[in-house]
């Protein structure tokens, strides 16, 4: 599970090209909550992050990735992850998770955001959902010191949760660099391994996904939307996130993580 020997670890002059990474996705995420609202197809909001992507000379990462057909995933209401941006029109009340990545001069950034597209009064109970999972994301990112161990970002995400929704178990965050996903596997949840000592140079996305009923998902036809199989409603949140020798740094927030991390305790350390 994880690949010790495996793990790329970066130089610091990488890690300041993925916090160039980072903030085009960072962008294109904004510019795609700023475009969702009700109407709007998932196929116009991929365009507009990829207009956002291509605009700064960067590439999209997930576009052509394994066959992947878009520039984003779009996952709306019971879809989980990897939702394929199409025809279908965003609806008041709606809650869409939409994941970005993008490269630029061959190293990645990676990130997700949920929300309730405007237009109704919604179900509250989707916005807590939407809040807790990216707290989750949050105190799993505050667990990533130097020193310490890789499977304390499962356990503190699995305490901040604390059986309140389900975590999706069957996905998880990954190492991150000269490729989208690389080791280690970074899991959402506590396990007897504790995984590989946390170094310096090490770049992970750390990304909880919960539901609001059963863990238990399927894939449909298309082979890449994953959907809770009760059909109860999903939230994704992601970061990608660098340690170095003076702390760590979250690529893909504007603020470096500053206002995520602060209920932690815990100032990010500028790459500058």
């Amino acid at each position: 599970m994880f690949g010790r020997s495996r793990i790329e670890y970066k130089t610091f002059d990488q890690i300041l090209v993925m916090r160039r990474a980072g903030l085009v996705v960072a962008e294109a995420l904004e510019a795609v909550r700023d475009a969702a609202r009700p109407g709007v197809t998932t196929a116009e909001l991929d365009a507009v992050g990829e207009r956002v992507i291509r605009g700064h000379g960067a590439t999209p990462s997930f576009l052509g990735y394994h066959g992947f057909p878009a520039s984003l995933c779009l996952s709306v209401n019971s879809e989980i992850v990897h939702g394929i941006p199409g025809r279908r029109a965003l609806e008041p009340g709606d809650l869409l998770s939409v994941d970005c990545g993008a490269i630029v001069d061959g190293w990645h950034g990676d990130s997700a955001i949920s929300l309730v597209v405007d237009g109704v009064d919604g179900d509250r109970e989707d916005d807590r959902l939407v809040e807790a999972t990216e707290r989750a994301m949050w105190a799993g990112i505050a667990a990533l010191q130097v020193g310490g161990w890789l499977g304390d970002v499962g356990a503190a995400i699995e305490d901040d949760v604390d059986g309140a929704y389900a975590i999706v178990e069957g996905y998880v965050g990954h190492g991150i660099g000269t490729a989208m996903h690389q080791p280690p596997e970074v899991l959402n949840y506590r396990t007897r391994e504790r995984g590989p000592r946390l170094k310096a140079g090490l770049c992970v996305a750390v990304e909880p996904m919960l539901v609001r009923g059963s863990s238990d998902t399927r894939v449909l036809d298309d082979d890449w939307t994953v959907v809770t199989c009760d059909d109860s409603r999903a939230a994704h949140w992601e970061h990608s996130v660098a340690l170095t020798d003076d702390g760590l740094w979250v690529l893909t927030a504007p603020d470096g993580g500053t206002a995520g991390l602060a209920p932690h305790g815990i100032v990010p350390t500028p790459l500058a």
